[in-house]
């Protein structure tokens, strides 16, 4: 089969996928095997690709935003059968046994994996994984749109719950990528003011025609005092940026895998008062299902570039640049 593979860790600039032939995965009890229509590129797979994030063996298939459909069902399966529409995500497997998972927090699992990090992803034409972390998709959600919800949505939808927002409530966000565009959607369902800090003055625009009711630069304070805050932008300063806006009592919720180094706190300026500072880490299948139910009803409508598997290379570049509206996917053909 066809796949993007990573040979080794390099600047996106370099092109450090390259296009190849490889073995097409077989799947084992428990598995099925899905043939890959599209897949999402992600903020994490450039992190991978740039040699950013630890544990990563090479060669290595990224990508963790698959839509396809099963074409073989490994034994002791029973959940889908062959031609039934799936979706893959970040957790690829946890141990259902430790503590973390018996108390639904699997995201936290020591023996976690996950899909284009330790096991191949979704820049292929196939991919194998467990039955039991796959996705049954909402209908009405076209395969290259259903892609980015199954991490930028996901995530996204985990650091709202995180944030500790509540309806009607202030909300920043920091940053607008694909994450963030499907979060803003989800908070004005629920009625939140939104306020979004972007660099981009293209991203601020898109912001404000999806509901922003301000957009300004990270370092710019808004209008009103926020009751909680989310970062998405891969850099420490924006964190004491956000703590600094949000009210006594706020939360900030850190949606990324990778952040550069926070500096030094004020104290009294930025944390005191009962202001929260937490981190998001990965997703559990709860928050999956939750969310996939919350995109149908709202409904949530991803604005998406597609790019040929070929140039998965370009689509990181893109993101990498702030390049693109949206979300970037590849259309594995």
């Amino acid at each position: 089969m066809k796949a993007m593979v990573i040979t080794g860790f390099k600047p996106v600039e370099e092109n450090p996928l390259e296009l190849r032939e490889v073995a097409r995965p077989v799947p084992g009890p428990g598995e099925i095997l899905v043939r890959v229509k599209y897949c999402g590129v992600c903020h994490t797979d450039l992190h991978t690709v740039e040699g950013e994030l630890p544990g990563v063996s090479l060669p290595r298939i990224p990508g963790h935003q698959v839509v396809g459909t099963v074409e073989q069902c490994g034994q002791e399966t029973s959940l889908f059968r062959k031609g039934d529409r799936v979706g893959v995500a970040w957790l690829y497997q946890a141990c259902g046994q430790c503590r973390f998972c018996r108390s639904g927090r699997e995201n936290l699992c020591l023996q976690s994996r996950f899909t284009g990090y330790q096991v191949d992803g979704g820049y292929a034409e196939y991919l194998a994984v467990p039955e039991n972390f796959a996705y049954e998709l909402p209908e009405n959600f076209p395969d290259e749109q259903a892609a980015p919800l199954l991490c930028a949505g996901i995530i996204g939808y985990r650091a709202l719950r995180l944030s500790r927002i509540r309806p009607g409530e202030k909300l920043g966000l920091y940053g607008f990528g694909a994450s963030a565009h499907v979060t803003i959607q989800v908070a004005a369902h629920w009625k939140c003011r939104v306020y979004v800090f972007s660099r981009s003055p293209k991203h601020r625009k898109h912001a404000l025609a999806l509901g922003a009711g301000w957009a300004g630069k990270p370092d710019e304070l808004p209008p009103d005092k926020l009751d909680s805050a989310i970062v998405f932008a891969p850099a420490g300063e924006v964190a004491r940026l956000a703590l600094r806006a949000v009210d006594r009592g706020g939360t900030v919720a850190l949606a990324g895998i990778y952040l550069s180094p926070i500096p030094e706190l004020d104290y009294g300026r930025e944390l005191y008062h009962e202001k929260c500072l937490r981190s998001v880490a990965n997703a559990t299948r709860q928050d999956g299902a939750e969310f996939l139910k919350i995109a149908a009803d709202v409904p949530v409508r991803t604005e998406v570039q597609v790019y040929p598997l070929a140039e998965a290379n370009r689509a990181l570049y893109d993101i990498k640049h702030s390049l693109i509206n949206g979300a970037a996917v590849l259309r594995i053909d």
